[in-house]
């Protein structure tokens, strides 16, 4: 591997390049949504506590697939596919598919089998084990681009579980349930949605089912395991309510609108009822009517900052500038620590195109890259925002980064020599050109 003379931090960036360039363009697409993630993590963190994981630092994406499947690549992520929320009908049945993947970082099967495709020494497999390394420090965006986009060869080596590994993820997922309070017959729940698919066709079956091998006697054992529960009748209605927006969010954004307000009635009051609406209508578009359905919305919840996020989504997404940056700087405001929530600040004021505006949007762009460094759209919006500041250097790197991670290395190569033209030799700046001009390199050497 090219750059062995580098530091561990920048050979680890260099091959993130590398590899993003490499499978980027087979990448499903990763949905970013501040709300989401927020709710996802709420389901999980009492389970990541029971398992004795870190509940802090675990993430749950979600991947635009209409597929029923999950999945974890590193010791912190789990990604589900939009297609297997929706199919959910209550949160306790996704905190049981949550359970299930938390076991298998428990159990040390991520660790063993980044073990076994080390072995192979191919570059598919290099692309999934670098993606548990880049998810680890946090960049998920990255982590998804490489592990999705590797090869079907290698996605089975990696994905597949063994009969064995899925029992004792099975036993160990419903202890964690049983510890957090969620009823376990929600994993049977689950299990039964995928009862037959083992016999149709590869092609037919969903892709859980080919990674995660079901058997009759490893469902009889669930059923066990959750009969010899005692009842758990506790309050779930924070849980409930969380799922019901990361759900009916991702609804409505993935779903035809009319189909969204057919079944969200007009007389529904409810939060979940207005957020669709509003979605709903900004989708058709109808702006004024989404306005109606947000601004309801926040009347009942003024200091809930995705709501504010929303709105301010709408109104810069019917060009509506000022007021978007006013929603926006409230939901800043509200949550600073959500770098999703910042980028859509930074690209509101981007669209005032005034001095202050820019001034206040490269601020808050670099400081939401800081957080999640590996969002092509908040790369393009930080360019923007360095071209307008005069430094030119920074715009030239920040562009070669957003084509390195869409898989465009040669324009990415064109970008980083400008860039180190431009910066200082030795800053860190001229660094990241550096690796992006070393893995544009290797990558026209496999040609």
């Amino acid at each position: 591997m090219a750059g062995g003379c580098l530091p561990p931090l920048r050979r680890l960036a260099l091959v993130v390049v590398l590899l993003l360039g490499a499978f980027q363009a087979q990448a499903q697409t990763l949905i970013r949504d501040a709300e989401i993630e927020s709710a996802l993590r709420r389901l999980a963190a009492p389970i990541a506590t029971a398992a004795g994981l870190n509940a802090n630092r675990m993430r749950v994406l979600v991947l635009n697939d209409s597929s029923l499947n999950a999945f974890v690549v590193d010791n912190q992520t789990i990604f589900l596919h939009s297609g297997l929320v929706l199919k959910m009908t209550s949160s306790a049945q996704l905190q049981a598919v949550m359970a299930h993947e938390m076991a298998h970082i428990a159990n040390g099967h991520i660790t063993r089998r980044r073990a076994n495709l080390r072995n192979t020494g191919s570059a598919a497999a290099l692309g999934v084990l670098l993606s548990a390394a880049v998810a680890a420090t946090g960049n998920s965006k990255a982590a998804a681009g490489l592990a999705i986009g590797s090869s079907s060869s290698a996605q089975r080596l990696f994905f597949a579980h063994t009969r064995a590994e899925e029992s004792s993820a099975d036993q160990a997922g419903l202890r964690y349930m049983a510890r957090a309070n969620i009823p376990p017959e929600a994993m049977v729940e689950v299990l039964d949605l995928f009862r037959g698919q083992e016999a149709l066709s590869a092609g037919r079956q969903d892709p859980y089912v080919r990674t995660h091998p079901l058997t009759n006697d490893r469902l009889r054992a669930v059923k066990g395991f959750a009969a010899g529960q005692a009842a758990r009748g506790g309050d779930r209605a924070s849980e409930d309510y969380w799922f019901a927006r990361a759900r009916g969010k991702l609804e409505a954004f993935l779903r035809n609108p009319a189909q969204t307000l057919r079944k969200v009635g007009k007389s529904d009051t409810s939060d979940i009822a207005l957020m669709r609406r509003a979605v709903a209508y900004h989708r058709r578009p109808d702006t004024d009517a989404a306005l109606r359905e947000i601004d309801r919305l926040l009347a009942k919840r003024p200091q809930d900052p995705f709501v504010h996020e929303l709105k301010g989504q709408i109104l810069l997404e019917s060009r509506n500038f000022g007021a978007a940056v006013n929603a926006y700087g409230r939901a800043v405001n509200l949550a600073p620590s959500e770098p999703l929530i910042a980028a859509g600040y930074g690209r509101a004021l981007l669209a005032l195109k005034t001095k202050d505006g820019d001034r206040r949007a490269l601020a808050a762009l670099t400081q939401a890259r800081a957080r999640d460094p590996y969002d092509p759209s908040l790369l393009r919006d930080l360019a923007v925002a360095y071209a307008r500041a005069g430094q030119n250097g920074m715009a030239s790197l920040v562009t070669s980064e957003r084509y390195a991670l869409n898989g465009r290395l040669g324009d990415a190569a064109v970008h980083a020599k400008r860039a180190a033209g431009l910066l200082p030799r030795g800053s860190a700046g001229w660094n990241r050109a550096q690796d992006v001009l070393a893995a544009a390199k290797v990558a026209q050497k496999r040609r």
